[in-house]
This record gives C-alpha cells, structure tokens and sequence, in this order.
C-alpha cells in the first residue's frame, strides 16, 4: 500500500481527510473522537478510502464482457461511453448510465484491495460478533459545495452480513457514483465525471429496525436559527426518513433551556 492506504479506521480520520474518506466518513470520524468521551455510543467502522477506488478502476480486473471494442482502460471506456451522452434525453441518458454500470460491475477487485477490506472486517466481527451485520455506506469526496450538493446521490446498503457480500456491495457503492442522476448532475454542474471520487463507510449496524431512528440538525434547516436543535425521528430504519419513504415526526429543541434546566422542545409535530 505504501503511503496511500485502502483503509482507514474512523477513529484514524477526520475533516481534514475529506479529500480521502469524503465528507460522511470524516464527520463518522469527528463523531467517534469528540462524541465518545461525552457517552455518545458511535458504532466502530472504517473507511475504504478513494486509493481502492482509483485502484480498482486503474487496476481493477476485466471479467467477460460482451463488448468487442471494449478497451482495457476503464476510465477511457467510460469516457468513450459518455462521450456522446444527451442528458436531456431520459432513454440516452439510461442506456449510457447502463453501460458504464455494467462495466463496473464486470471488474474484480484488486486482490490487494480485497485483503485490506477483509482485514478489517473480520477486526470489526472479533469485537462485535461472528458475521457481524454491517452498514456499507457511499461518501463522495465532493459531497456539499458552495455551488453544488452531491450527497444523497450514491447508494447505501444495509444489514450486509460476510465477506462475499462486503465485497459486492462496495462494487455497488463505487457504481452507484454513475447512477443516472448523478451522471446528469456532473453534466449539468460542469463536473468532469472524475472530479468526483468515492470512498465507502464500512460502520457496525445499528438495529433501529427493533426500535426507531431519525436525523438531526444542529439548527433551523430554513432559517439558520443557531439555537434550536431540528430533529426528525420514526419508527424503524432511518433510511425511511432518508429516502422519503414516511413522513417523521419532527421536534424543535432550544438549546438554552437545556442548559438552564427548562423543557426544551418548544414545537413538535
């Protein structure tokens, strides 16, 4: 590996790493180092950091593929693929995210790069049990910009058990950054579609299925507010919230009153 490492445990990283863990893997890292020591239970995983991301693009290997003129450089293939896209146009713009998914999916990973992620795996099942269940988890390295948002534009996928798995879904996280919305994003933004590069949160799961779950701001979303904490919050994973799948409940919090002792939630619905 040398001075580019395919792993980096949370623990490792933080917002300085962006440009190597993205955006959701550096702020899991903040999380684990400053939230911890205050009794926050943030639940241990790792980064696949973009080095496995180029490598298995530059070094990834080719299985069949039924496209004679398909050349061995994959970046170039993609580009040659894209290069007469029309993003304007649904069914080219399918047809061609299509393609370029299909080749990716076609590539093995360097074995390299399948022996750090296993690694670390089985390091995460000796602390929380056999086949542990894990959530792997896309975090481009361009994820919210002054003048562009990516996040919520790759993949997540959930309850993912054992190593063959593992594997499968960090393909499709590496995939999923030429899903066809994203594709139309970088077209319509300007974006070269190698500006944008991908790392993968491998992070124990957490079984708020049995339970609930939700997503907070540290402030008013519409405003700006600094003081009120916004928090949405249901029953069940919280990728129903992500997606849009429910409508949540959603509580306001003053932090103030927090601080003096008050009852905080000043709104709910």
């Amino acid at each position: 590996m040398g001075n580019k490492p395919y792993v980096l445990w949370f623990d490792e990283v933080g917002l300085s790493d962006l440009p190597l863990v993205g955006g959701k893997n550096a702020s899991l890292g903040e999380m684990r180092k400053e939230l911890t020591k205050s009794g926050v239970n943030v639940p241990n995983g790792y980064a696949v950091t973009v080095n496995a991301y180029h490598a298995f693009l530059e070094g990834g290997i080719l299985q069949e593929w039924d496209d004679s003129k398909c050349k061995l450089d994959i970046k170039d293939n993609i580009r040659s693929i894209l290069s007469d896209l029309d993003a304007d146009d649904m069914e080219n713009l399918s047809e061609r995210g299509s393609r370029v998914r299909r080749l990716i999916y076609s590539l093995e990973f360097p074995r390299e790069v399948v022996e750090e992620i296993v690694k670390a795996y089985r390091k995460l099942c000796k602390e929380y049990g056999e086949d542990t269940d894990v959530a792997v988890r896309s975090s481009a390295t361009a994820e919210d910009l002054p003048t562009a948002s990516f996040a919520g534009q790759q993949e997540t996928y959930l309850n993912i058990r054992g190593e063959y798995a593992l594997i499968q879904a960090c393909k499709r996280c590496f995939a999923s950054l030429f899903t066809n919305r994203a594709i139309s994003y970088r077209v319509h933004r300007q974006f070269d579609h190698f500006q944008v590069a991908l790392s993968i949160g491998v992070q124990k799961m957490v079984r708020s299925d049995k339970a609930c779950s939700g997503v907070m701001f540290t402030m008013d979303t519409e405003s700006g507010f600094p003081h009120v904490v916004y928090i949405t919050g249901s029953y069940g994973l919280g990728e129903n919230i992500v997606q849009g799948v429910i409508n949540p409940d959603e509580f306001y919090v003053f932090k103030p009153c927090i601080q003096k002792d008050y009852k905080p939630i000043i709104q709910k619905t």
